[in-house]
């Protein structure tokens, strides 16, 4: 729920933002001006590549919520079952024993988008957030494939 609260607000300062460099854009194009008329092309195209990168993490979001819940339903999920520190971090250690077991399971399976689904937690859970999210549009890809 957090999650969805903080991408509501990151959704709408953006779109505020939009607005108001949109405008600028607007402004610096009836300038009349050749160089304001570029400017403020490049300024509009600002906003446009927001929208679509802020678009992208959000249906990233969402696919990556319908397979978690449908991973839940099927009783796949992966349980967060691993020894933290006092910080609430994982243990390293404890994480990287989890991984080699994902990582065989998507290894011997890698059609199967509920491997890639638990490949994904378990990079997140070691804190390699990158392949944690290559793993998981795998998964996505994998599920919409199968679908």
């Amino acid at each position: 729920m957090r999650a969805k609260v903080t991408a509501i607000v990151v959704a709408v300062v953006f779109v505020a933002y939009a607005v108001l460099i949109g405008w600028r854009g607007v402004l610096l194009i009836k300038d009349g001006s050749a160089i304001g008329f570029v400017l403020g092309i490049a300024v509009l195209m600002i906003p446009v590549i927001g929208a679509y990168l802020v678009w992208r993490e959000i249906e990233f979001g969402r696919h990556t919520e319908t397979l978690a819940r449908e991973l839940e339903a099927a009783g796949g999920l992966p349980v967060d079952d691993l020894p933290r520190r006092p910080s609430g971090r994982i243990d390293r250690a404890a994480a990287d024993e989890a991984f080699g077991r994902y990582k065989a399971e998507a290894e011997a399976a890698p059609g199967d988008w509920r491997v890639w689904f638990r490949l994904a937690t378990a990079y997140d859970a070691a804190g390699d957030r990158k392949r944690a999210r290559a793993a998981m549009r795998t998964a996505i890809a994998q599920h919409d494939h199968a679908s």
